[in-house]
C-alpha cells in the first residue's frame, strides 16, 4: 500500500508538471489575451472605400504588432469610408464615409460600428474634446438659413446625435487646444480666424472673429493653450504670403495693438510639432500680378528630378518665432501637402496629393510620387534633394500615414494601397509573411483611404 500511494503521488506530480510546462508552451512568445472582438493587442484600422467583386467597403483591421490581416469582416462604416479620427480615450474610431455624408462611431472593443449620423455635407476636418465627449465636424456647404453656407456641427458621442450648431461660412479646418477650451476654424478664401469657445456653446457668444491673417489653415497650440500658432497658407490657397502668427488667447486678440506679427516661410499648407520646432511643408507660389504660379524650380542641375517644380519644407523654432537656417532649401515633392506624420528615428514622413507624378519610361528612369521621407536628426541641405531626403519610387496621392508605437515601422497610404516603410532605412519593410512583395500585407486588397492605430 506504501508503494502505490508513492506511485500514485509520482504520478499525481509528473501530470501537474506536465501541465504547467503545456501552459507555458502555450504561452510561450504570445501576448496576453485581448478583450477585443478580434482577439488583437494591438491594432490598425484602415478604411477602405470600394465594392468590388469579393471585395466590400468597410474598415479592415490589421495586427500593427506582425503586419498580419486576421480573418474577420471589416467593421461596415458606410459606403465610401475615409478619413478617421480616434478618440482621445481610444474608445471610438470616427470613420467619415463621403458617399452618403455619413459618420459612423465605431466601438474599438466591440469592433461594430451600429451608431451613425448623417452630415449636411462633405467633411475633411473632425476633432474631438479631450474628455472623449463631443466631436466637431467642419461643413462647408452645410446650409444655413439667411446666410452663405458653412456651420460647424457639434455632436455628443455618447449618443451620437448633434447637439449644436456653430454657423461659419465656408468653413473647411479645425484645430483644438490641449484642454479642449479653444478652437480654432479656418475658412476657404478666407483672411480671418474663427475663435470658438465651446463652454459658451448655448449660453452665450460662442465665435470671435479675428482678422489680419492670410488664408490661415491650422493652428498648434502653446501646452497652457495660451497662445496659438497659426498657420498662413498664403499664395497657394490664393493669399500673398505664406507664414506663422501668434495669437494671445488669453485675450482672444492679436499682441501687440491688436496685430499679430507675421513670420514669412516659403510655403505652409501641413505642419506638425515636435517640442518647440515646428516642421512646414508646401509648394511655394507666387500671386504677382494675380497669377498663381509655382515658384520652387528642381528640374535644372546635377542631382535634377524630372519634375519642373518641387515643394518646400521648413523648420521653424517657436521659442524665438524664426525659420532654422533661412536661406536653405529643403525639396520635397510639389503638390498639395496635407499629411505629415514623425516616425522613429526622427523620420518625418510627408504626403502631398495633385503632385507631379513621375512614371517610366523617362531619360534618367525616375519613378515619383508625393510621399517625401526627411531625416530631421542627421539631413543636410541645400542640394536637390538634399541629403537626408528621400522620394521613394511610388505613384499616387498620399491619404494616410500611421507611425506604429514600439516598432521602426510606418504605414503609408499611397495611390490607394498600404505600403509598409521601415524607419531604418526609409525602405519598404522586409515581411517575413510575405518575402516576395516587401511592405506588403499579403492578403490585404482593396482601395485604401486612411490608416490609425487603435490601441496605442
Amino acid at each position: 500500500m506504501l508503494l502505490e500511494s508513492q506511485v500514485l503521488k509520482r504520478a499525481l506530480f509528473l501530470s501537474l508538471l506536465l501541465f504547467a510546462a503545456s501552459g507555458m508552451l502555450l504561452n510561450c512568445g504570445s501576448s496576453p489575451s485581448s478583450t477585443t472582438s478580434s482577439g488583437l493587442k494591438d491594432r490598425a484600422f484602415l478604411s477602405e472605400n470600394v465594392s468590388a467583386g469579393a471585395t466590400g467597403a468597410g474598415v479592415y483591421i490589421v495586427n500593427a504588432q506582425t503586419d498580419v490581416r486576421p480573418i474577420v469582416a471589416p467593421i461596415s462604416a458606410g459606403n465610401a469610408p475615409g478619413m478617421m479620427v480616434i478618440t482621445p480615450n481610444r474608445n471610438q474610431t470616427l470613420v467619415f464615409s463621403s458617399q452618403e455624408n455619413l459618420l459612423t462611431a465605431i466601438n474599438n472593443a466591440s469592433e461594430s460600428g451600429s451608431n451613425h449620423i448623417t452630415l449636411p455635407g462633405f467633411t475633411e476636418s473632425l476633432v474631438v474634446s479631450p474628455d472623449s465627449f463631443t466631436a466637431y465636424a467642419a461643413v462647408p456647404t452645410a446650409a444655413v438659413a439667411g446666410q452663405s453656407p458653412g456651420a460647424v456641427k457639434v455632436i455628443s458621442l455618447s449618443s451620437i446625435a448633434f447637439t449644436a450648431e456653430l454657423d461659419i461660412p465656408s468653413v473647411r479646418y479645425l484645430s483644438i487646444g490641449n484642454s479642449g477650451n479653444r478652437i480654432l476654424a479656418f475658412s476657404d478664401n478666407s483672411n480671418s480666424v474663427a475663435v470658438i469657445t465651446p463652454s459658451n456653446i448655448g449660453v452665450g457668444n460662442a465665435v470671435t472673429l479675428l482678422g489680419g491673417f492670410d488664408r490661415p489653415v491650422a493652428a498648434f497650440f502653446s501646452p497652457d493653450d495660451s497662445t496659438a500658432y497659426v498657420i498662413n497658407c498664403g499664395a497657394e490657397c490664393g493669399g500673398a504670403q505664406a507664414s506663422v502668427q501668434k495669437i494671445d488667447l488669453t485675450q482672444t486678440t492679436c499682441l501687440p495693438f491688436g496685430v499679430c506679427p507675421a513670420v514669412n516661410v516659403p510655403a505652409a499648407t501641413v505642419a506638425i510639432l515636435n517640442g518647440t520646432t515646428m516642421y512646414l511643408a508646401g509648394t511655394p507660389y507666387s500671386s504677382v500680378g494675380g497669377t498663381v504660379t509655382p515658384t520652387l524650380l528642381c528640374n535644372t542641375g546635377p542631382t535634377a528630378t524630372q519634375a519642373k517644380y518641387c515643394g518646400q519644407l521648413s523648420i521653424f523654432d517657436l521659442t524665438n518665432m524664426s525659420l532654422v537656417n533661412p536661406g536653405t532649401t529643403i525639396f520635397l515633392t510639389d503638390g498639395y501637402h496635407n499629411r505629415m506624420a514623425l516616425g522613429a528615428n526622427g523620420q518625418l514622413f510627408i504626403g502631398a496629393r495633385t503632385c507631379a507624378e513621375i512614371t517610366l519610361p523617362n531619360p534618367t528612369s525616375e519613378v515619383r510620387g508625393c510621399l517625401s521621407i526627411y531625416n530631421t536628426l542627421s539631413a543636410a541641405v541645400g542640394s536637390v534633394p538634399p541629403a537626408g531626403v528621400l522620394i521613394p519610387s511610388a505613384n499616387g496621392d498620399v491619404t494616410g500615414i500611421q507611425p506604429i508605437a514600439k516598432r521602426n515601422a510606418v504605414y503609408v497610404i499611397q495611390n490607394g494601397s498600404l505600403s509598409i516603410y521601415d524607419a531604418t532605412t526609409d525602405a519598404l519593410e522586409n515581411n517575413p509573411n510575405d518575402p516576395n512583395n516587401p511592405g506588403q500585407i499579403a492578403n490585404l486588397v482593396g482601395q485604401f483611404v486612411d490608416v490609425k492605430t487603435v490601441d496605442f
